[in-house]
């Protein structure tokens, strides 16, 4: 008797690995599966601009890593009447004057674009199909940065113009892979339907462009969450997002799905270097921890020697 459905799920037969440029755009949920994979020294990238939701604000984001032109005063908005900030950056850039914004944007732009460049996987999680233009100058916002809904025309992207846009990314950049994802992260003050008519459109959208392009793949974590975990106890308080035990499943799945197996041994050393490095010791006094810490140093210069191509100074991030 089988008392859940399990995703079936085909690996990608050119896969990740350590030493690979790989870059994670899109909602909260490309914040944690890019946390995760930071964590254990891939060179990974997690959201320059904050997080982003739609189709549009994360195919604008991409197309200025790749130009790397910088952020100027005529795209800084004033918000609350004290912050300034871009519609292009999630509120996390919020910055008390413009010189000290555009400083912050223009240091993360500028690394992200080095890396962009260097990337050879692009990671999207998009997370809804509904979108807000701003009416004075008919620019789809990342973020309406609290300012009055009046400002704003809301609408939900069509499949076909979805497609247009994930495709048109595509095709600009052959020489990555993209793996796409529609977040499980359940958009609420949408309301419950108009959730599920965006996720719809925007899982139709994916698998058109999918079918069309060998460089784009689907991972299925909306799916998992909904499907195979498919219980309460697996979504945060907010009832929106997942809790750690649902992301740490859906990245296990992920590993199968996108990382190279041979990375296993370098993924498990690494993760026990990170729980060391992350140790907080009772009493640091003690015999005890002296120990411990000749044992983290003899663990970091093995990890070193044995695996060079992982990113040791991440390991540390919380």
């Amino acid at each position: 008797m089988f008392f859940r459905t399990e995703i079936d799920i085909t690996p990608l037969k050119e896969t990740i690995t350590y030493g690979d440029g790989i870059l994670f755009l899109g909602s909260c949920f490309a914040d944690e599966v890019g946390g995760i994979c930071r964590g254990l020294g891939f060179n990974a990238q997690v959201n320059p601009f904050g997080v982003l939701y739609n189709p549009f604000s994360i195919a604008n984001a991409i197309h200025r890593l790749w130009s790397g032109i910088p952020f100027s005063h005529k795209e800084v908005i004033q918000t609350g009447g004290e912050f300034y900030c871009t519609f292009s950056h999630n509120t996390e850039f919020w910055s008390r004057s413009e010189d000290e914004l555009l400083t912050r944007v223009n240091q993360a732009l500028q690394a992200a674009h080095e890396h962009f460049l260097k990337s050879q996987w692009i990671i999207v999680s998009l997370g809804t199909a509904w979108v807000y233009r701003y009416r004075k100058t008919l620019e789809v916002v990342a973020n309406c940065h609290k300012m009055p809904s009046q400002l704003f025309d809301r609408f939900r992207l069509s499949v076909p113009q979805t497609v247009t846009v994930l495709s048109g990314l595509i095709s600009s950049h052959p020489d990555k892979q993209f793996i796409f994802t529609v977040s499980p992260l359940r958009h609420l003050k949408d309301g419950l339907h108009e959730n599920q008519l965006s996720k719809a459109s925007l899982l139709m959208a994916t698998d058109e462009v999918c079918g069309q392009f060998k460089n784009a793949h689907y991972f299925p974590a909306y799916e998992i969450l909904l499907d195979e975990l498919r219980d309460y106890r697996f979504y945060k308080e907010d009832m929106v997002h997942p809790t750690d035990q649902a992301v740490r499943y859906i990245w296990e799945k992920y590993v199968d799905f996108a990382i190279d197996p041979k990375e296993q041994p370098a993924m498990k050393a690494a993760e026990e270097v990170r729980q060391m490095l992350h140790h907080k010791p009772l009493f640091p006094e003690s015999e005890a921890y002296r120990k411990f810490e000749l044992q983290k140093e003899n663990k970091i210069k093995e990890l070193t020697q044995n695996y060079p191509r992982i990113i040791l100074e991440q390991l540390s991030e919380s």
